[in-house]
Formats: C-alpha cells, sequence, structure tokens
C-alpha cells in the first residue's frame, strides 16, 4: 500500500472486531520498526510490553478511562520509559556498539564519557520528559508500521498511572508506562471510520523559510 494512502485509511480506532487477530508476521514487521526508531544518543531508554493473553488484557480493563479500545483490541503495546540511565545501563550500551561495529571499546570512551556527563546533569524531571519524548518517536514509528501493514490501531494515555504500573509488574522506581498502542483491526460498528480526516491545510501547517 502506498504510505500516503495507508496514512489517510489510518484513524484512532475507537472499537475494534474482537474476532479479528493480528497474525504474528504482521506483529513482528510492526515491532521491529519499533527497533528500528531513532532514539537520542541512541539509548533507548524504553522498552515494550505486547500483551496478547486474554486474561491479562481483561485485567488492564479497569486500567483505562475507555475500555473501548482495549476490551476489543488483538494485541496492545505499552511503552515504558526509563526513569533512570545509570553508568551500568550507559557501559552496556556502548558494549554492544563496540560488538556490532567491531570497533575497540576504548575508541568509543570520548563518546561515553560525554553520555554520561549528559545524564548526570538531568534532574528526575528532565530525565522522565527526555525519555517520554523517545517514546513517542517509537509510538509514531509503531503507528506508520501498522498502517503500512494494513493494522488499525489507537494511541491511548488514559489510563491510571498506578494501576496499569502495577498490573504490568513494573518496577515504579525505575520506570513507568509512558503511553499505550491498542492494535487490531476495526468494528464495522465503528462510525469513525466513516468520517473525513479533519487536518490543518498546507498553507497552515508548513512554512517554508
Amino acid at each position: 500500500m502506498n504510505y500516503l494512502d495507508a496514512l489517510n485509511k489510518r484513524y484512532s480506532v475507537k472499537k475494534f472486531d474482537p474476532e479479528k487477530k493480528v497474525s504474528t508476521e504482521a506483529l513482528f514487521h510492526i515491532l521491529e520498526a519499533a527497533r528500528l526508531s531513532a532514539s537520542s544518543l541512541g539509548l533507548q531508554p524504553y522498552r515494550l510490553i505486547i500483551v496478547q493473553n486474554a486474561e491479562m488484557i481483561e485485567k488492564l480493563i479497569p486500567a483505562f478511562y475507555n475500555p473501548s479500545q482495549i476490551s476489543t483490541c488483538s494485541h496492545l503495546i505499552a511503552i515504558v520509559s526509563k526513569k533512570k540511565i545509570g553508568s551500568e545501563y550507559i557501559g552496556n550500551y556502548f558494549n554492544h556498539i563496540s560488538e556490532t561495529r567491531a570497533v575497540p571499546l576504548e575508541s568509543l570512551n570520548p563518546f561515553q564519557v560525554s553520555i554520561s556527563n549528559h545524564m548526570e546533569r538531568l534532574t528526575p524531571e528532565q530525565m522522565t520528559i527526555w525519555a517520554d519524548k523517545q517514546c513517542y518517536i517509537v509510538l509514531g514509528n509503531l503507528m506508520f508500521a501498522a498502517a503500512i501493514e494494513k493494522v488499525d490501531t489507537c494511541p491511548m494515555e488514559g489510563y491510571k498511572q498506578e494501576t496499569i504500573d502495577d498490573i504490568l509488574g513494573l518496577e515504579v522506581t525505575k520506570e513507568k508506562v509512558a503511553v499505550t498502542l491498542a492494535l487490531g483491526y476495526r468494528s464495522e460498528e465503528d462510525e469513525f471510520q466513516n468520517f473525513k480526516k479533519v487536518r490543518k491545510p498546507t498553507e497552515k501547517l508548513f512554512k517554508f523559510i
């Protein structure tokens, strides 16, 4: 599918068809787009929890203010952001660079020191804001890839933070759910699929200088 056609067809689904499930192949294509996502300094300060078990999805319903999407989706992706980036995490990152690119670890030391110093300067609030921004880059890639795969989505922030973190078993001193994405196929009962897409016109959105 042409990517512009896919984006024009995409909308935030309000109700999925619970009888239609996303295939394993399509799911992993979508997740690969998340793995390949850009992130600040390449640190990827997040992980993805893919909920596909029906019982777990049922447990998560009370965490959402609007249960329509979560109760009918095929899969739910929770993008979990890190609250801290310490020396161990950064060290593992540079070990991975060294192994992947077959370069001496010592040659990466100036870059590693620079990143470590930058992370140490961030306050806890700044760290949270920075990590959450990276999660939204991932979210955009997931939604785009899903549209290409003809899989419908709905990004969701309307959840109770403590409840969803607890159900997913997160160590809340270290991480939290930043945003979620429901995957599936639109229900014929979802009237929103028939509405025209409303977006700013080109002349109001773009300025060329």
